[in-house]
């Protein structure tokens, strides 16, 4: 069998131990041939493979990123698209599909299912929000860089009587700055889900600042203000209508100082929490997924990704994954109100 291996989407710690696995059983369990296809779904419009074998993946695991390259190439935007794919994957022999990926990624394999690819699924997102699995490969890393980066932020807040804003990664779900809010000993936390009152951050800010401690915020980059209290900037949109998210930290940052008189600094984050190596949760989740991967190709369960559901890895349906997010519930948002102030 003659399997294609692609990486689409943001990039995320744990990508390159997938593709080690699914190459390292498939070659010597099964004797299957990979063909790995570049950037995201840009690699089977285009037809632009790389060798995939034994000799490719060795020495990979630690490394972050992806040997594939990543992109985020929508096939729908493309006229023919889902079509140009299908008869690209006939012409090069490709009998199977493993796509490593997000919601976006994952759909665009739904709808390669529904038109008869024989594909298998691999859940990737940093901010954990595929409701299907109970964890995504990356999601420690980025929670464990940003805790480190909070850990840090500590002692320069309080040598400098400064508010630090610290912007995460996390456009629809808080999972991110929660745990490493919480981690971290964050005095308020801002999530996605529940819209933020300015003027009660500024009264956690103040009380902070009165026990001669200096106040930590950390933000989801997708947090957003009760309506009508604070004005936000609009940012252009990505190949999957996404708005390209950025600057609510420098905006919560800019109202502390107005409102409290007080000085607030902000540190973004961003591709600091995709980039290097994976944590060990990371690395073995990952390589898991990878192994289950091939399985499935194996036993034939094409429209299905691999999950984790306790400590095992199951199969569901694509469809399943790509239905609905998995966002934070209110009631572990309570639990980390405890804490602010």
């Amino acid at each position: 069998m003659r399997v294609g291996v692609l990486t689409g989407g943001g990039d995320c710690p744990g990508l390159n131990a997938v593709i080690r696995a699914v190459v390292r059983k498939g070659v010597t369990e099964y004797g299957y041939e990979f063909v790995g296809f570049k950037d995201g779904w840009r690699g089977p419009i285009e037809a632009d493979t790389m060798p995939l074998g034994i000799r490719e993946v060795r020495g990979i695991l630690p490394r972050g990123g992806t040997i594939l390259g990543t992109s985020r190439t929508n096939p729908a935007k493309i006229e023919g698209g889902y079509d140009l794919i299908a008869k690209n994957l006939e012409k090069l022999g490709i009998d199977a599909l493993i796509a490593i990926g997000g919601e976006d990624t994952l759909g665009v394999a739904t709808k390669l299912h529904e038109r008869g690819v024989q594909v298998v699924g691999v859940p990737k997102t940093i901010d954990n929000d595929l409701s299907a699995t109970d964890y995504t490969f990356g999601f420690d890393t980025a929670v464990n860089i940003a805790m480190e980066a909070i850990d840090r932020l500590h002692t320069t807040a309080e040598s400098h009587h400064r508010a630090l804003i610290v912007e995460v990664m996390g456009r629809h779900a808080g999972w991110i700055a929660l745990h490493a809010g919480l981690a971290g000993g964050a005095n308020v936390i801002l999530i996605p889900e529940i819209p933020f009152d300015i003027e009660k951050v500024c009264d956690y800010i103040e009380k902070r600042f009165q026990s001669r401690y200096a106040p930590i915020v950390v933000v989801a980059e997708g947090a957003v203000p009760v309506e009508g209290t604070m004005e936000l900037a609009s940012g252009e949109l990505d190949a999957f209508g996404h708005v390209r998210l950025g600057g609510i930290g420098q905006r919560v940052a800019d109202e502390i100082e107005k409102r409290t008189g007080k000085e607030a600094r902000t540190t973004v984050l961003g591709h600091i929490q995709r980039g290097g190596t994976p944590t060990a949760f990371d690395r073995v989740l990952a390589t898991r997924f990878g192994l289950h991967a091939i399985d499935a190709v194996r036993d034939g369960a094409w429209g299905t990704m691999v999950a984790l559901r306790g400590t095992d890895i199951i199969r569901v349906a694509l469809s399943e994954a790509t239905g609905a997010l998995k966002t934070v519930p209110p009631e572990r948002y309570a639990e980390a109100q405890v804490f602010f102030g």
